[in-house]
């Protein structure tokens, strides 16, 4: 996967516009409360200052949809970013203008300032070629340092660096990181290549398991959707989660992953209630078939078992999704024994999507991975096969 990195860049002096992933949540009173996505970006902006650019950052935060949110601005990003770097950090008013085109030009070797929410800006997520040029303004070179929106055509990601030479552009250290940990694990993995699959529809990962039964030798698949494919092969699945209309695009996996010889792994048992509901009463069937009125909310023993010997053969290792609601204690012992072995493997393992970082914070399962990705729905578009724009515009 070609691509530029910051090492081919001359930085010194220049002012390199990054685009970073600062989308942090706040509680009621306007304090971040995780800033893990600040803290990953530091290696870029660390590396860029030291090396005497003027670093021009911009993210969105939130979802504004065009207007000036006040609970949106940046400024409470950038003040803790500040603090991280152990630097003062200029938080700016606007994004584009008089006034933040003066700022970025002012600015000196080594500093750093944030430009405000960037939609902000109806014309961010539509691509607008009049505001990708005034963004543009701020940049001599471009860094894309944010994998989680690079599946977006939007301007910050894609406008400012088609408004400059291929040669002026370039991954950050946490775009490179995903690109390789992703691109070897799906292009080169050791094998035996295991990939688990969890969540709840068909529907928004037909295209994942399609584009992964041509790669890995065991797909499991757990949590809502797996009762469309129990169904498919003639189950009883109760009131459990089903797409009654995703039945045949079910079968028509099931056989393909027949036809290429790969093992597409089911539960076998399930952790039942008869509503959904944290407090619901659980038990565990003894075998494959759920009763009617009853629905499944996470896997059984025995196939918690039978995932976890497939697992401990592989050498590498995909997980996105969990394959119960693990929000829930009594249903979330599936998702927790499978994050467990994954975390314990000697693989390669790659980890990714909102619902699987949840589940290795709520475990405190964090550094027990090879990678786990910030990118939700590029983690996704990669997983599908696609090409991300964001990492199109970058590559040689």
């Amino acid at each position: 996967m070609g691509f530029r990195r910051i090492d081919d860049l001359p930085v010194e002096g220049r002012k390199v516009f990054v685009r970073v992933d600062f989308n942090v949540p706040f509680d009621a009173d306007g304090n971040i409360t995780d800033d893990t996505r600040i803290q990953a970006a530091l290696p870029t902006v660390k590396e860029l200052t030291e090396r005497g650019a003027r670093v021009i950052l911009a993210s969105h935060l939130g979802r504004p949809k065009g207007q000036v949110v006040e609970s949106l601005r940046m400024a409470p990003v950038a003040q803790r970013l500040g603090e991280l770097l152990g630097k003062p950090v200029t938080a700016l008013h606007e994004c584009v203008g008089d006034a933040a085109r003066s700022a970025c030009e002012a600015a000196a070797k080594g500093d750093v300032v944030v430009l405000e929410n960037v939609r902000f800006h109806a014309g961010e997520t539509k691509g607008d070629p009049e505001f990708s040029r005034s963004l543009a303004e701020h940049a001599d070179l471009f860094v894309n340092d944010a994998f989680g929106t690079s599946h977006r055509a939007h301007c910050s990601v894609v406008g400012v660096a088609a408004a400059l030479p291929a040669e002026a552009r370039a991954a950050g250290r946490l775009m490179e990181r995903e690109l390789s940990a992703l691109g070897n694990i799906l292009q080169e993995p050791a094998r035996p290549f295991a990939a688990i699959l969890g969540g709840a529809k068909v529907s928004d990962k037909i295209t994942v398991v399609n584009n992964l039964l041509d790669v890995v030798d065991v797909l499991v698949v757990g949590g809502g959707m797996a009762y469309t494919f129990l169904k498919a092969q003639g189950h009883a699945v109760g009131a459990s989660k089903l797409e009654a209309d995703r039945i045949d695009v079910a079968k028509a996996a099931l056989d393909k992953a027949a036809a290429k010889g790969a093992q597409l792994l089911l539960p076998e048992d399930h952790v039942i209630a008869s509503e959904f509901s944290e407090s619901a009463a659980a038990e565990v069937t003894d075998g494959i078939e759920i009763p009617d009125g009853k629905m499944a909310l996470d896997i059984g023993p025995r196939s918690r078992a039978k995932f976890e010997s497939a697992l401990q053969e592989a050498k590498s290792i995909v997980w996105n999704g969990p394959v119960g609601v693990f929000e829930w204690d009594r249903f979330a012992e599936g998702t927790l024994s499978l994050a467990k072995c994954v975390a314990a493997s000697s693989a390669t393992t790659v980890v990714g999507g909102g619902d699987s970082l949840a589940v290795i914070k709520k475990y405190g399962l964090q550094g027990k991975f090879s990678h786990v990705s910030t990118g939700g729905g590029a983690f996704l578009e990669m997983m599908e096969g696609k090409d991300l724009p964001g990492v199109a515009i970058l590559q040689s």
